[in-house]
């Protein structure tokens, strides 16, 4: 079986955002789908390991928002490069680009570099392993810009800054770009930042 035969899946590229008391928290996503139109439904679907997950899980309600092809890395690294279990994501020096926005539910949404936002609350859940997947009624929506969406294609090849030229032996994960040092991968690796294993990793040269 070749598990690379999943890159070909035309994928989208999302800031999923959430509250809970008084901490705003967003991470990057790569799923999101319309399920129905009667009533309007979508999902997401999203690690365990992200405070974002625990914030939907406890509250019921998010935010996704749309990234456009006018992204620059550094939302990714915003968003997706930190935890938000020990990070401000909202508020900061560095999050002066993401200036707060907010929706009818009260959640903040990102403009800087998207092309749309939707809100959900949540109907149903889906235990997924090492994922959840959150249905929800969308109950607001706006497009932002008339910007193509970014696809994940799109950023691999675009964005993405290349890894530069390894200076000892190891592995390149190619999700994200995480460099492991060492001749021999564990079986059991996982990135620690996109999550991914030791499948998605393949050897310096």
């Amino acid at each position: 079986m070749n598990t690379k035969s999943v890159y070909k899946i035309s994928y989208g590229l999302y800031v999923l955002t959430a509250s809970e008391g008084d901490k705003d928290n967003g991470c990057i996503i790569n799923t999101l789908m319309q399920l129905t139109s009667s009533p309007m439904q979508i999902a997401v679907t999203v690690n365990k390991a992200n405070l974002t997950h625990d914030m939907i899980k406890n509250t019921g309600k998010f935010n996704v928002s749309v990234i456009d092809q006018t992204a620059d890395f550094s939302l990714f690294k915003h968003f997706g490069f930190q935890s938000g279990r020990n990070t401000q994501k909202f508020g900061t020096p560095d999050s002066y680009k993401f200036t707060p926005h907010y929706s009818d539910n009260g959640l903040l949404y990102i403009k800087s570099g998207t092309n749309a936002f939707m809100s959900g609350k949540v109907v149903n859940e889906i235990d997924l392993g090492t994922h959840t997947m959150f249905i929800a009624e969308m109950t607001d929506g706006e497009i932002l810009s008339d910007n193509p969406s970014m696809t994940y294609e799109y950023y691999q090849s675009k964005v993405k800054p290349k890894p530069a030229a390894p200076k000892k032996t190891g592995w390149v994960c190619k999700i994200c770009g995480y460099i492991y040092e060492g001749e021999v991968l564990p079986e059991d690796f996982v990135c620690p930042i996109c999550k991914h294993g030791a499948v998605d990793f393949e050897k310096l040269q």
